[in-house]
């Protein structure tokens, strides 16, 4: 059973319309890492850039204690307690180059890092930021913080809710994302044909978002994104064909 404190999160993708998004449930204890590879999962991304969050201390401070901050603010406008926490995939062989913002620190190891670190209170929110070159982005907010005995960890992760269907790799972000769902929705011309060459088929529905196919894949993807990043392990012909949905063929 869940004897530790489930976390239910929603997630939604900044700059885009009509809106993406999923409600998740995740235990408190995973790592920042395991929770960017559920949302990896849950957004349709392949796990092939890096990624990072960022959090807001001060703001999330503010969030559950408005009251105080609005009797001290003075006390913390030059306060260097709250910062902009980054956590992120670090490499052996990488340099971690410090930030040139004195408000930053230095990027955090997300594999090192427990969620239940970093946010603890309801409402508190942060930025998962995934491929800086196409720039996704998406909010994160912690919605709510329960116990449930009759529902086993083994179950979690696990999406209640959902509109859209995620993101598309390499297409050059959301106004990328864009000119693709116009393209598919039109189904003529040569935008059309260059992105049904390229994605391999005729038929694209960006509105879709298939829970039970979310809940499928989030038993298997994270693990998969996990021996990639952590491990350094390029993904196997059986993981190729459950990020590719071959088993829905």
């Amino acid at each position: 059973m869940a004897s530790k404190p489930i976390y239910q999160i929603y997630a939604e993708l900044q700059d885009y319309e009509p809106k993406i998004w999923r409600r998740f449930q995740v235990m408190n204890d995973i790592t920042m890492a395991r929770l960017a590879y559920i949302l990896m999962t849950l957004f349709e991304m392949q796990g092939r850039h890096l990624y990072e969050f960022e959090v807001d201390e001060l703001n999330n401070f503010i969030i559950n204690n408005l009251e105080y901050y609005n009797k001290h603010v003075e006390d913390f406008k030059n306060d260097d307690l709250f910062k902009i926490g980054q956590y992120g995939c670090i490499f052996e062989d990488d340099d971690i180059i410090p930030r040139l913002d004195k408000r930053y620190r230095e990027l955090k190891d997300a594999k090192d890092m427990k969620l239940k670190w970093v946010l603890d209170k309801e409402n508190q929110k942060m930025e998962f930021q995934y491929d800086f070159g196409d720039n996704w982005r998406f909010n994160v907010v912690l919605e709510r913080i329960f116990q449930d005995e009759n529902i086993p960890g083994k179950e979690l992760p696990k999406v209640i809710e959902g509109e859209g269907f995620g993101i598309i790799e390499d297409c050059g972000g959301t106004m990328g994302l864009e000119d693709i769902k116009k393209a598919f929705e039109i189904k003529k011309g040569e935008d059309y044909e260059m992105y049904s060459n390229w994605l391999g088929t005729e038929n694209l529905d960006l509105n879709i978002c298939d829970l039970e196919d979310l809940n499928f894949r989030l038993k298997k993807l994270p693990r998969i994104f996990k021996e990639s990043y952590e491990y350094g392990l390029e993904p196997t012909e059986q993981s190729i064909k459950v990020l590719e949905r071959d088993y829905k063929k």
